[in-house]
């Protein structure tokens, strides 16, 4: 197969660059940043509507302020409380530092079933200053008013017994109403320390 060339290979002759229309599905449009610092709660409470199908929420070096607590997130479903009804499954695997204990299971104890509490998102963070999580959410069609709204959660943290955990999490907001609001917290003690932002995926509506 011959191998075309373009005759005019001065760069001056062209008038306009293709746009990448095509490519517009994977599109991420950041909306928000929040640092954390000593905070109770790390709040997303607007631009969460129907201008896109999905809403993904990355956290980088998220740092508890008290050992073995868990991060953990909640919706809010029109209202003022963030207390949406939530069905949930997780699984994890994790390999500690002393090759000691490794393993892949699910993880029942954090599952929920129609429980309006907080949906944790790891198992049992370390408090040492090098220790934190990092990870993302994906909130799906959060405005249909038809449909509960999907979401999955996956992160790595520094687990307070010294190994790494990977985390993967499930669920859904068994609502009608439009999720329109999304806390990140601690299951005891602040946030200390981490960086959060909320993007828009894929083109407007």
């Amino acid at each position: 197969m011959a191998i075309r060339t373009a005759v005019n290979r001065a760069l001056t002759a062209i008038t306009a660059l293709p746009t990448a229309a095509a490519l517009t599905d994977g599109n991420l449009t950041l909306l928000t940043t929040v640092t954390a610092s000593s905070s109770a709660t790390v709040t997303f409470s607007s631009s969460i509507n129907s201008t896109y199908n999905s809403y993904l929420f990355q956290f980088v070096n998220v740092h508890a302020s008290n050992d073995d607590a868990e991060f953990n997130v909640n919706f809010r479903d029109g209202s003022t409380a963030y207390d949406a009804t939530k069905t949930s499954t997780n699984f994890f695997a994790y390999h500690t530092e002393d090759d000691n204990n490794a393993a892949i299971q699910y993880g029942g104890l954090f599952d929920l079933a129609q429980s309006t509490g907080g949906q944790n998102l790891n198992y049992g963070m370390g408090v040492a200053n090098d220790e934190c999580l990092s990870g993302s959410l994906t909130l799906f069609n959060p405005s249909s008013t038809t449909f509960v709204k999907h979401f999955i959660a996956e992160n790595t943290n520094y687990q307070n017994n010294d190994g790494a955990w990977h985390n993967f999490v499930a669920g859904y907001c068994n609502v009608t109403a439009a999720i329109d609001g999304v806390q990140f917290a601690m299951s005891a003690g602040n946030i200390d320390a981490g960086t959060f932002k909320m993007y828009g995926v894929g083109p407007k509506q």
